[in-house]
Parts: structure tokens; sequence; C-alpha cells
């Protein structure tokens, strides 16, 4: 191509890349080349050359969750997919491309979404690109995708820290909702501790709750350090609990709610249902509804993340609001601001929340 445009090798890369160190009649016959050649550079062997990309990656364990599109005569759901074409114009009718259905917020936007959204804007602001990639069980999920990038965000996920141990990634990491360990990644979390005690003390305080009863499993890292949290706060005004959750529902598996419903059948369901996270206390108000329960009448119960179907909820969700997109943001910075592998003392950023007191509990909403 610099043979084709009479000109020099470099001049046809400042051409596409600096294009302000030549002139526009220089630039613009390189261009004529690259038309008549069929040629486009190529990121891909400019990041070989180079030794990085210029992207940055967010890489999630499958939390993302697809929202039902509608449903067929039989009243099987069907999900949203890809519309097929045939070549040329084509009009697609709205029930073949959308349907006519009410998204569902308990679907999104969800925390990966609002922390997805952070992370994204910080790097546009910084002129980075972004690639989102998914993982699923196989320690290879994580490699495959730092291959592709000059840094990696990570959400939580069940083979995470086994990826992780079994690779060497030679790149700044940053871990999401990740106990601090010897590794040498930068963390961002939220203040799950503090938030926690905050909402026990409301309850306890401002509603004379007594009797409670902690919904979420302990071997997820932030549901762990609520579930402390919860514990000790309790045992601050002299009410005792037992050493593990009354339900260690968790999300992605069969929220089947066994405890809650043999507690129902007893009559012996504890006034107050403190859910790990927003996600477990959504489904949970409607399986309340369903047995004849009012909330916050006969019984009340939290969330904690304080995603938008909270605030849509019937009753609307007493929550603990996480930082969700200064999340996001503050990872994308750790690897902007990174100067290399090796080179930065990891940082863990532990980023407060606030309780969001909604009818739920008892009280009005409050946003």
């Amino acid at each position: 191509m610099a043979a084709r445009a009479n000109v020099s090798i470099a001049t046809v890369s400042f051409a596409f890349s600096r294009p302000d160190q030549i002139s526009d009649k220089t630039r613009e016959r390189v261009l004529v080349a690259a038309r008549e050649l069929g040629y486009m550079p190529s990121a891909a062997a400019r990041g070989l050359a180079r030794g990085r990309t210029g992207a940055l990656g967010l890489h999630s364990f499958d939390l993302l969750i697809d929202r039902p599109q509608g449903r067929e005569p039989d009243g099987t759901v069907t999900a949203p997919r890809g519309v097929s074409l045939p070549p040329g114009e084509s009009f697609v009718p709205w029930d073949d491309a959308s349907g006519d259905y009410l998204v569902d917020p308990r679907a999104f936007p969800l925390y990966v979404d609002e922390v997805q959204r952070g992370f994204e804007l910080e790097c546009r602001a910084a002129g980075r690109p972004v690639m989102i990639s998914s993982g699923s069980d196989t320690t290879t999920a994580v490699a495959e995708s730092a291959g592709r990038v000059d840094g990696l965000a990570i959400f939580p996920g069940p083979s995470a820290a086994v990826s992780l141990a079994q690779v060497t990634l030679k790149m700044p990491i940053v871990l999401f909702s990740t106990p601090p360990a010897g590794d040498g990644h930068h963390r961002v979390l939220a203040d799950n501790a503090g938030g926690m005690r905050e909402l026990v003390t409301h309850l306890v305080r401002d509603h004379g709750a007594s009797d409670f009863a902690f919904i979420g499993a302990v071997r997820v890292a932030d549901y762990r350090e609520r579930f402390e949290a919860y514990r000790e706060t309790l045992a601050d005004f002299g009410i005792r609990t037992p050493d593990t959750p009354f339900d260690d529902s968790l999300l992605g598996e069969d929220l089947g709610y066994t405890p809650v419903l043999a507690a129902l059948r007893d009559g012996t369901l504890p006034r107050v249902l403190v859910c790990a996270s927003d996600q477990l206390a959504l489904p949970l108000l409607d399986l309340l509804a369903v047995h004849g329960l009012r909330v916050p009448d006969d019984v009340i119960v939290t969330g904690f993340d304080g995603i938008l179907a909270g605030r849509l909820s019937t009753p609307t969700l007493t929550t603990v609001r996480q930082p969700l997109e200064a999340m996001g943001r503050t990872a994308a910075r750790l690897l902007l601001d990174s100067r290399g592998p090796g080179s930065d003392a990891p940082v863990v950023a532990r980023i407060g929340t606030k309780v969001v007191l909604r009818r739920s509990c008892g009280c009005s909403d409050a946003g």
C-alpha cells in the first residue's frame, strides 16, 4: 500500500494511528490506496506488535439473566433470540422482534448490569475499548479472556479462585466481591458489614424486632460477610442467633426456600427475614403472598444490593444499596492507572453502602 500511495511505510501507519502527524493531502492519498487494495488496519496485529491491545476486559461467570419474551398458546415461556433475516431490506413485525411482554426488573438491571455500566462509562471517558466476556466453570475461561486485553476485572463465580490459581496473568487484575488474599490482585468491595449493621440496628431499635432469620448461603463471600455482621449486631443487642443461616438458598440454584416453607407449615416463621440479596428477597415476597402472609404486617422482609426491582415490588423492598456504578468505575480506574504487572501494590477499595427504608419493613418509601 505504501508503494501504491508513493509514501513510506511509517506514513501509512501515521495515516491511521496518528493522522495529525501528516498532511491532509498525504493522508487522503493513503486512504485512496487503502480503498483500492481493500486494506483494513488490524487491531490484533497491532496488539501483537506492541505487546498490548489497548482494551480492558470485564469477565463474568454467567451472572446475566435472560428475560422472558412472552408465552406460547400452550403457556410455554419463550426467551428472546436474534431475528433471522433474508437478504436485502426486511421489515420485522413487532411480535417477531420483541413480543408484547413486560420486562421483568427482577432480571434486568441487576448487580452485574449496574457494575458493568460504571466500568464501561469510565473506560469510555478514558478512550479505551471494553471487551465483555463470560465464562463457564472451566478453568481456562479467565485465561482466554485475559489473552485479549491489557487488564481484566472479574466478577465472582464458582470457578474464579480455581481459574486464577491455575494460570499466570501478566496484567493487572481487579476482583469484585472477593475477600483480600495474598495473590497481588486488586479488590473492589462494598461495605457489607457496615450496611448490615445499620439495617439490623434499624430493625431492632425502630421496629422493636427480636425474632430474626437470615436467608442466604454463606459460601458466597458477600453473603458470608453480611451474615457475620448480622450475627454480631444482634449479639450486641443481646439477641442470640444460630451459627448458620435459617435458609441457605443460593441464586442460580433451585430457590425452594424449604426451611421457610417448613416454618410456614409449623407456624414458627420468624418475624423478620433478613435476605442476603434483593434477588433472594423478591421471590420470597411472592412466596409469602401465595401463602396468605402480609408483608410487613405478618412478617418483615429485607434485601441487600438495591436493584431497581426492589423499588417496584409490592410492597417496596427495604434494602441496603450498594454503590454498584461506583464499583465498576473504581475497577476500571484501577486498571487504567496501573503501571504494569507487578509494579503496583494491590489496592483493596471498600466502598460505603446506604440503608434504604421502604414498606417491606413498615417504613414509608425513602427512595
